[in-house]
């Protein structure tokens, strides 16, 4: 009862200076963001995702392994608010994430990988939702994809990470 009421409390002093409180996260805007939302991955195998932008902020998600490709939606000072392939959102410094290095990850059923770019060829390989593939160039709906040191191509659909963000 008591944080009821000094919640209350708080919100009416909030409310007589006239601040503005919003519990709606901001709409990202690319300009103000660098060109964001674009593609990531992670640098390290022990990566810490956070609530907010900052050290203090607790920690809600610890990604184990480097790779993990990630949709950067927003920067701020020296950090990046992502989405993970699951829909996890939260923030990490830049150091952890690499833009050069393209990933994807296989996502919903088991995907075919493919000879020749146009998907047709021989099947070479199947790849089991969670792989991560370092992702080439992708035309006409294929994309070229290094797992492991194997290359082949993937449809496009088939792989987060793969396209536009």
């Amino acid at each position: 009862m008591r944080l009821r009421a000094a919640l209350a409390a708080c919100l009416t002093v909030l409310a007589a200076t006239g601040a503005v409180v919003s519990l709606r996260p901001a709409p990202v805007h690319a300009a103000e963001d660098g060109g964001a939302p674009y593609w990531v991955s992670l640098r390290n195998s022990l990566t810490n995702m956070r609530v907010g932008p900052g050290r203090d902020y607790r920690i809600n998600w610890v990604y184990v392994r480097a790779g993990v490709p990630l949709k950067v939606l927003r920067q701020m000072e020296g950090w990046v608010l992502v989405e993970d392939s699951e829909g996890a959102r939260g923030w990490m410094l830049t150091q952890f994430v690499a833009r050069k290095a393209h990933t994807g990850i296989v996502k919903g059923g088991i995907a075919e990988i493919r000879e020749n770019k146009d998907g047709s060829g021989a099947l070479l390989w199947r790849a089991a939702p969670g792989v991560i593939a370092r992702i080439g160039d992708c035309s006409a709906g294929w994309c070229k994809v290094d797992i492991d040191g194997r290359q082949g191509y993937v449809r496009q659909d088939a792989v987060w990470g793969a396209g536009a963000p």
